[in-house]
């Protein structure tokens, strides 16, 4: 029997998921309302700690949860477009005053259109004790050579030196531990963002329990590098993202206005 590379198994799964793996078509505040509950879903929740944005199509300005809920809590009517200096363009409410070092992040990242910050258990836990991650299994290699660390905590990061010192850490890479404090993804959209999110948080919560039986051994670069652009694939993150909503529809979200068990899809003003 013919043995065939692997690069003929890698197109041919990327052909295949174009074909069966369609994302599922939300707006922008669809996309963050299920993302908040995706993470509060995984433990993600900090009470008003953390912050989800993503880029509007006006210029320099962004969408966000409005200041004062919790991830959990958070429907499509509960984000507000603000501009770069935190003025609310659309919707009721203010910003949480810590998202202005996401506008560094979207100014040193065009590249970048969505941003989620947490103070997790398991990533505050590695910060704390400030240790960078060691890809050391496959499911952490969507950060191999694309989690940066930033050694040393800037304070709360309100004004903008915190932004300056953050983005110019972040590089250009997707993703970064914060020392004494949580971390950042950033992706392509809010798909994206969220499952780095999600995995990160596993990625740590691997780490600190694999280091009970012993030093971590990292992956070969050559092979951590082709798992990364696997599990990196948009049909990869958004199936994914798309399963995670079905879970966070399943257990039914609990917002001020709906019923226990409606959708978010049909929840707010989409």
């Amino acid at each position: 029997m013919e043995l065939r590379a692997k690069t003929y198994f890698d197109a041919r799964a990327t052909r295949e998921m174009d074909e069966h793996l369609q994302p599922r078509e939300r707006s922008i505040q669809e996309k963050l309302a299920y993302a908040c509950r995706i993470l509060a879903m995984t433990g993600q929740e900090a009470g008003l700690a953390g912050q989800i944005s993503a880029r509007s199509t006006r210029p320099d300005a962004y969408w966000t949860l409005r200041f004062g809920l919790g991830f959990d809590e958070a429907t499509p009517d509960d984000f507000i477009e603000v501009d770069r200096d935190l003025n609310t363009l659309s919707g009721k409410g203010m910003a949480n005053p810590a998202t202005r070092f996401h506008l560094w992040v979207y100014a040193a990242r065009p590249d970048r259109h969505s941003i989620i910050h947490t103070h997790s258990p398991y990533v505050s836990a590695l910060v704390a004790a400030r240790q960078p991650l060691v890809v050391s299994q496959m499911d952490m290699t969507p950060f191999h050579n694309d989690c940066a660390f930033l050694p040393d905590w800037p304070g709360v990061p309100i004004a903008d030196q915190e932004g300056v010192i953050i983005s110019e850490a972040l590089g250009n890479r997707r993703s970064i531990l914060l020392a004494h404090h949580g971390q950042l993804t950033t992706g392509d959209c809010v798909e994206e963002a969220t499952y780095l999110s999600v995995y990160l948080e596993r990625a740590a919560r691997m780490q600190i329990r694999a280091r009970a039986f012993g030093p971590l051994v990292p992956l070969s670069d050559e092979l951590a590098s082709e798992a990364h652009d696997y599990l990196l694939k948009p049909r990869i993150f958004s199936a994914t993202f798309d399963y995670w909503c079905r879970q966070t529809d399943r257990v039914g979200p609990e917002s001020r206005d709906a019923p226990r068990g409606a959708s978010l899809f049909w929840m707010g003003s989409a």
